[in-house]
């Protein structure tokens, strides 16, 4: 499978899947370079973001990478964090499940859309993958199984379209130095390694540190 230049896309991203995904591959991403890559594929509508925020900290580790985003291109979708005392364990534990905010935007764009981009693990999405299909959108999810356990949910990989291992991408969107070897490198870009499906394990609900892109 391949990206028409002409096809309508959005890039549906699930900031702690996403995070969770990059450093079990052991690299961080560049969210500029990200953008790029998929601006050159097709004609990119709309990137979203998606991340919970601990609101009563005084400084938050993933403020500088939200507003940066902000700033650049991306459509950022944030809402507070719950926090809960767990009785089994005693301790105190923080939730911001953002599934639901993902799933309404996905579908409401999808009526706009020739091809959705989805970054996530999560097997709850198998069914919203699937409601999109039948708006005759194309699907395409963006995860990893090179890990182990897999980060993508098996259930997942077989509803879409179209699976990309993330670290298939390293080379385009790996956060790195600039030198004239990385340079050429971004001028010359090479094509997805895509998987084609026709047709276990849940991503991260929330995290307490991501670095500034």
């Amino acid at each position: 499978m391949h990206f028409y230049p002409q096809e309508r896309c959005a890039l549906f991203i699930d900031g702690a899947n996403l995070y969770a995904t990059s450093r079990s591959l052991g690299f961080d991403i560049d969210y500029k370079r990200l953008l790029d890559l998929f601006a050159r594929e097709c004609r990119l509508v709309r990137a979203f973001y998606y991340t919970a925020l601990v609101e009563d900290q005084e400084y938050s580790p993933i403020r500088p990478l939200i507003d940066w985003l902000d700033y650049n291109g991306y459509s950022m979708v944030t809402k507070p964090t719950k926090q809960f005392h767990d009785a089994e364990t005693g301790r105190r534990k923080i939730k911001g499940n953002m599934d639901i905010e993902l799933a309404i935007d996905m579908l409401e764009m999808s009526n706009n859309l020739d091809h959705v981009i989805l970054f996530s693990g999560d097997g709850d999405f198998r069914r919203l993958v699937e409601a999109v299909q039948r708006k005759a959108v194309r699907t395409t999810v963006i995860s990893t199984i090179r890990t182990s356990p897999p980060m993508i949910a098996d259930e997942l990989r077989r509803a879409a379209d179209s699976f990309v291992d993330l670290e298939t991408l390293r080379k385009d969107i790996d956060r790195v130095h600039s030198t004239p070897q990385h340079e050429e490198r971004r001028r010359r870009p090479e094509r997805f390694e895509t998987e084609e499906i026709n047709g276990e394990e849940d991503g991260v609900d929330f995290f307490e540190d991501e670095e500034k892109a």
